[in-house]
């Protein structure tokens, strides 16, 4: 059984979530995460807090998604990658980042192989802090996307 829905928290969704008419596809890029949050991602859509029912939706492909979910520091290996990943999201486009690492590095910032947070390498819409975030926060960043 789920967990009991949450209050929703008040506002509007941004212009490019409004878009998105309730409901959002996303794709997830690990860009050099520890892991952590991948746990609390799986946790997020797991029969306890099931995302899916507030209209958030992993998908295995970027050019079916709506958003990029992206976690960790962005290491010089995925650089590349990540400008591809997201130059392959139809407009509107939107990217979250989601952890401590993604927004600012976190533990790593400083690395020899960090190129970066997130903002550095592709345009952020939303951040999700934490380290990892837990599975409520992140429903809540969805359902602020999804406006349910």
């Amino acid at each position: 059984m789920a967990e009991p829905a949450p209050e929703r928290e008040p506002g509007e969704p941004s212009a490019k979530a409004a878009e998105l008419a309730g409901s959002v596809q996303i794709r997830h890029v690990d860009a050099g995460s520890c892991n952590g949050c991948e746990v609390e991602i799986a946790s997020a859509f797991g029969p306890v807090y099931d995302a899916e029912r507030y209209g958030a939706r992993l998908v295995a492909s970027p050019r079916h998604a709506d958003a990029l979910l992206v976690t960790g520091p962005v290491t010089r290996n995925m650089e590349m990658a990540l400008r591809r990943t997201h130059d392959a999201v139809p407009e509107p486009r939107l990217v979250i980042a989601l952890g401590d690492c993604a927004r600012n590095c976190g533990a790593f910032a400083g690395a020899y192989g960090v190129a970066g947070a997130v903002s550095d390498v592709v345009p952020v819409d939303v951040e999700v802090p934490g380290c990892p975030p837990e599975p409520e926060v992140i429903v809540a960043a969805l359902r602020g996307l999804t406006g349910r």
